[in-house]
């Protein structure tokens, strides 16, 4: 009976950039798309997509579980009061990308999430806002089709850096609003196209 649902689960039509990794899949079917509004989950996944900035969300996502652990499971008001030992600390785990520059954004970037938390409400209505507050559903039938950035991503973007964030390029938050399901990128004949998309 498992081997029948393991094929059956196989078969299963999914967008072209997922690979054939148990965890790559499980992302792909449970996470990526499907509308996120929690506060702190909205940060982490911010912080993550900046992480790939010049590799790739497999190879971030394969580290996710130990930037988890190390930091504070990306509690935002524990991050910002990071020192210089923590810092360095952080820059010695071979469990996470080792790049000074993206240690310290993620460090830099929970104090400006406070900043945006009390001048706006929450994190999640003020990203939100951006779509009005809905997901946006795009009809792409094949990979190629699907943008790397747009207008929406652009304006993000420019918001997030005059607020003062780190490694919120447009492509990066573009990607980010694809994960978090303010946009709905699942191509035409992949199955989870047809699950709910409503926040």
């Amino acid at each position: 009976m498992k081997k029948d649902v393991k094929l059956l689960d196989q078969l299963k039509q999914r967008c072209a950039w997922v690979n054939d990794d148990p965890l790559y899949i499980a992302y792909h079917d449970e996470e990526w798309g499907r509308p996120l509004v929690e506060d702190q989950k909205l940060f982490e996944l911010l912080m993550l997509e900046g992480m790939q900035a010049g590799l790739s969300w497999y190879t971030i996502l394969k580290k996710r579980e130990r930037y988890r652990e190390v930091f504070d499971q990306f509690d935002p008001v524990k991050i910002a009061a990071y020192g210089e030992d923590k810092v360095e600390q952080l820059l010695q785990d071979a469990g996470i990308i080792r790049n000074r520059l993206k240690v310290r954004a993620i460090i830099h970037n929970a104090s400006i999430y406070q900043q945006i938390e009390r001048n706006e409400g929450s994190f999640s209505s003020f990203l939100w806002s951006f779509v009005d507050g809905k997901p946006i559903i795009n009809h792409w039938t094949i990979k190629s089709e699907v943008p790397a950035n747009t207008l929406i991503s652009d304006q993000m973007s420019t918001v997030l850096k005059k607020k003062g964030m780190k490694f919120v390029g447009s492509t990066i938050c573009y990607a980010f609003m694809q994960a978090s399901g303010m946009i709905n990128d699942h191509t035409l004949d992949c199955f989870c196209r047809n699950e709910q998309t409503h926040v």
